[in-house]
C-alpha cells in the first residue's frame, strides 16, 4: 500500500479543481496526511489594440489568488492544510512543489480536452502525469454526481 504523508493539490479554482480538492481533502483525512493547495499565477500578456490595456501587476494577481485560496473551506477539521501561491509556468511550478514538499501524491482536476484544443493548448495534467516524481490522480468529473458542490466542500459523507 502506498504510504501517503503529503498530498499536493494544484488548483485553478475551476469546478474540476474544486471536486479534486474535495477528494484530496478526503484522502488527507483518511491517511492523516498534510494537504498542500497550490495556485500558480501567470503573468498576463500585454495586449495592444485601439487602447492600451494595463494588466494587473503580479502582486495584484498574487493577492487575488491568495484571497481565493484563503476562502477555500477546510472540508475536514482535522487535516493539516497549507495554502501556497507561486508565479510561473503551471507544470514547472507543480513539479517543483511536488519535489520540494516530498509529495507522495498529486491530486488535480483534468479539463478533459481532446482533439485540436488539447493539441494546441496542451494538457497541464498530462504533462504532470508524465514528469511527476510521485503518483498522480487526475479527476475528470465530479465523483459524487448530483451532489451540490457546497456539500462536497463541507465534508458531508455520502455513500
Amino acid at each position: 500500500m502506498l504510504a501517503i504523508h503529503t498530498i499536493l493539490h494544484p488548483t485553478d479554482f475551476s469546478d474540476r479543481s474544486r471536486h479534486a480538492y474535495s477528494l484530496a481533502a478526503a484522502l488527507a483525512r483518511d491517511h492523516g496526511a498534510r494537504l498542500i493547495v497550490l495556485h500558480v499565477v501567470h503573468r498576463p500578456p500585454l495586449v495592444y489594440g485601439e487602447g492600451m490595456v494595463i494588466p494587473p501587476t503580479p502582486e495584484e494577481l498574487r493577492l487575488d489568488a491568495q484571497a481565493h485560496l484563503d476562502q477555500l473551506p477546510i472540508p475536514h477539521g482535522n487535516i493539516r492544510l497549507e495554502r501556497r501561491v507561486v508565479e510561473g509556468n503551471d507544470v514547472e511550478e507543480i513539479l517543483r512543489a511536488a519535489r520540494d514538499s516530498d509529495a507522495d501524491l498529486i491530486v488535480m482536476g483534468n479539463h478533459g480536452r481532446t482533439g485540436l484544443s488539447r493539441l494546441l493548448m496542451g494538457s497541464t495534467a498530462e504533462q504532470v502525469v508524465r514528469k511527476a516524481p510521485c503518483a498522480v490522480l487526475t479527476v475528470k468529473a465530479p465523483f459524487h454526481a448530483g451532489v451540490p458542490d457546497e456539500e462536497l466542500l463541507v465534508g458531508a459523507d455520502h455513500a
